[in-house]
């Protein structure tokens, strides 16, 4: 490690070690009202510079470390192939239709972003101990290959359960597009493709069982649980619970980061890492997810159909309000009784569109986005020091991905 790399590193884990206390501190949700301000400070560190806040909200340069940036997803690009190929051998089914269904979107060409199954990969060497690295010979170590396996195993069992939440999604939205293509719903039906949800959450039973490791199998089972109590929570939720802050952020962890963040706890517990590294890589799975979800929730606003692949404006369409939405009432607080009378009249979607124009409300979703992707980064520079080139690449490209997640346009 060049010296420049090391004051940089060291540099950013002091920094970023007061952002993660301060997180371990609050522990659970941070209040969605509490807004970072350059006189925040704890343990006499700032929380976020000021000029990382501005440069956010002028749509400037991220805060990013040059010689430390990293693809993610050329990183594991490889890997990537061998995960999707994997994937689609695991949806076979044996009869016809319901093949047709279950490999709707692990087909090549609509696989979508593999954005999970790559924040899998990556955490899975960033906390690797047992890095397989070919012999002098060029062979690599038959037990480092099955561990690798092993791990790759929770990027396929989250991609099958993320697939199979999306196809109930459909369903309940009465979608009719996802990844810039008809929804399965749209194309076989409603019967189908519920039932081709369930098969991809069955499939990732099996392959979860054979991990034979119940802390894991306990993890994603909660998460799973988690993703219908979201769902639940969205479409059940009265005219106050809509109006909250902190109901959204609850919601959108469950259906969200949920996920995310209780498969990258499984991979440090399968690396056999300490209790506190595995809420680490906990804490930033949750941020991330977070982080993203808030930032889709932007694009819904300011996307078109096209680059989203999937309708714009769709959330408030169908009556669900989101952050940008939350914060306009803040500030307008006759918004809300347009909300009560009801999303699903066309006028009061235009109405509630006026005030969110006048409004901070896209401004200040992307700045809790961007508070939730620097806790993210906090707690990778919170891991234990690793010397192996391939540790700290991972690492840098987890990084990286904070900053694309907020920077994205779909």
């Amino acid at each position: 490690m060049s010296i420049y790399r090391a004051i940089s590193r060291l540099t950013r884990t002091s920094y970023n070690r007061c952002r993660w206390l301060h997180s371990s501190a609050l522990h659970q949700q941070l209040s969605p009202y509490t807004r970072f301000t350059s006189s925040h400070q704890v343990l006499g560190c700032r929380v976020i510079s000021p000029w990382f806040s501005r440069s956010f909200r002028s749509g400037g340069p991220q805060p990013q470390y040059e010689e430390d940036q990293e693809d993610p997803f050329s990183l594991v690009a490889d890997e990537l192939s061998i995960v999707a190929s994997r994937l689609r051998s695991m949806v076979v089914a044996e009869v016809p239709k319901l093949a047709s269904a279950a490999e709707y979107f692990f087909k090549m060409g609509v696989e979508g972003k593999r954005f999970r199954p790559t924040v899998i990969l990556l955490m899975a060497t960033a906390l690797n101990n047992q890095i397989t690295k070919p012999t002098s010979e060029g062979v690599v170590d038959l037990l480092s290959t099955e561990f690798r396996t092993r791990l790759q195993s929770i990027a396929e069992i989250t991609e099958m359960i993320h697939v199979a939440s999306l196809l109930h999604d459909d369903v309940l939205d009465d979608a009719d597009t996802r990844r810039g293509i008809g929804s399965l719903n749209f194309v076989m039906g409603n019967k189908i493709s519920v039932l081709a949800g369930d098969f991809l959450l069955s499939r990732a039973c099996i392959t979860l069982a054979s991990l034979k490791n119940t802390e894991v199998v306990s993890l994603i089972a909660t998460a799973v649980e988690h993703l219908v109590t979201g769902e639940t929570m969205q479409m059940s939720s009265s005219a106050e619970q809509r109006s909250s802050m902190d109901y959204y952020l609850q919601k959108t962890y469950y259906k969200t980061a949920s996920l995310i963040s209780n498969s990258c706890k499984s991979i440090a517990l399968l690396t056999g890492q300490t209790a506190e590294v595995a809420m680490l890589a906990y804490e930033y799975g949750k941020n991330l997810g977070l982080a993203f979800q808030l930032i889709d929730d932007v694009l819904d606003f300011t996307g078109t159909s096209s680059s989203l692949g999937k309708g714009s404006l769709s959330d408030i369409r169908h009556g669900i309000v989101t952050a940008p939405l939350l914060y306009a009432m803040e500030e307008f607080p006759e918004l809300r009784s347009v909300v009560d009378r009801g999303l699903d009249n066309p006028a009061n979607v235009d109405l509630a569109l006026e005030y969110l124009g006048k409004s901070h409300g896209i401004q200040r979703t992307r700045e809790l986005a961007a508070k939730h992707a620097s806790l993210a980064s906090a707690a990778i520079d919170s891991f234990p020091e690793n010397d192996d080139e391939d540790v700290q690449r991972s690492r840098r490209a987890l990084i990286e991905l904070t900053h694309r997640v907020i920077n994205r346009t779909k």
